[in-house]
């Protein structure tokens, strides 16, 4: 089956060294310019946030943009294989390993594993999203083309996040706090979306613990 992007993380590029990494599907429009965490962070414009209308099904996801009949649900379990499963008829996968950076689980069954928006889409409608177009949404949740948006993790960790912002939850693995608040601001600075008062703080005083953590991405088409 072809597949339409590359590994998006290296094997999620084990470690706190990974938040420095740059894995950027396909040629970019221009160079990701890359910027220290706390700078990155201190740039997001702030706001209050509104929930007012918000709909999860404002968002249409797990769509399968390149019609190779896999959604995108499907390409990132496929992506982030760290053995790669059988895949059969309408995209059904079987066997596979994958390792849950959230919590550091390693599961063999798809069926444990959700797919994380790394920003909820509750999150994006309360910090810009809700006004934008049913199909700027629509290419949010399905968001392949940056590495990070989209995560498989352990369905617990996931259910617990729910639509919380790095002001109320962070994963249960204490040392993958960097790489999280760094992924978490890399799709914030793609989308263009804004901060409150307690998440930017959160992320300040995350930024100032992890020197070393860079963000780089390139803005959404």
């Amino acid at each position: 089956m072809p597949r339409s992007l590359p590994l998006r993380r290296a094997a999620a590029c084990a470690a706190v060294s990974l938040v420095t990494c740059t894995l950027v599907a396909g040629p970019p429009a221009h160079a990701a310019a890359e910027v220290p965490l706390a700078d990155a962070v201190a740039a997001l414009p702030a706001a209050e946030e509104s929930r007012d209308g918000y709909d999860r099904d404002l968002f249409p996801h797990w769509s399968d943009g390149d019609r190779d009949g896999c959604s995108t649900r499907a390409e990132v379990l496929l992506e982030e294989a760290t053995t790669a499963p059988e895949v059969g008829e309408r995209c059904r996968i079987s066997g596979g390993e994958w390792s849950s950076y959230y919590d550091g689980q390693v599961h063999t069954d798809a069926r444990g594993l959700d797919i994380d928006h790394m920003v909820p889409l509750a999150e994006a409608w309360d910090s810009g999203a809700s006004e934008w177009t049913t199909q700027r949404r629509r290419d949010y949740a399905n968001d392949l083309g940056e590495p990070v948006a989209l995560v498989a993790v352990t369905a617990r960790e996931n259910r617990q996040k729910a639509d919380q912002d790095p002001a109320t939850w962070l994963p249960s693995a204490a040392e993958t706090h960097c790489r999280y608040a760094t992924e978490w601001t890399t799709v914030k600075v793609r989308w263009g979306l804004t901060a409150d008062t307690a998440e930017r703080d959160t992320l300040t005083r995350l930024a100032a613990a992890c020197p070393d953590a860079t963000v780089s991405t390139t803005p959404a088409p």
